[in-house]
């Protein structure tokens, strides 16, 4: 009887972590506008600067930013947010004319137009 008892207990155990764990980590693209290396690294810096941000990674090429995060603790808007204030636009949240301007030349990508 007690092994029993044991034994579902410890799958109750099992399976309520399981459905915990598993909701937890999502992974999101962003489209992020810059240019080059020193981009990356402040979209990537910013992106990651934000708690349940687990990485980031941004992509040159195609200008998207490659998200997981714990989505109990954060949300792609504010990810969005955190990319705008070092001066990078995303299709949800600009960055500051000001922001943008102190940009290094090369980092100054065409804006999209505003909505």
């Amino acid at each position: 009887m007690k092994t029993k008892s044991l034994m579902l207990l410890v799958c109750l155990l099992f399976f309520s972590m399981t459905s915990i764990f598993a909701n937890v980590a999502k992974a999101e693209k962003i489209k992020v506008y810059g240019n080059c290396g020193m981009c990356k690294t402040r979209i990537e810096k910013a992106a990651k600067s934000v708690q349940g941000v687990t990485k980031a990674t941004w992509d040159s090429e195609d200008l998207m930013l490659t998200v997981t995060y714990d989505d109990t603790k954060t949300t792609t808007l504010k990810i969005e947010e955190a990319v705008a204030k070092v001066g990078h636009d995303t299709d949800d949240a600009k960055a500051t004319d000001k922001t943008y301007n102190e940009l290094p030349g090369c980092c100054q990508y065409d804006r999209p137009a505003k909505k």
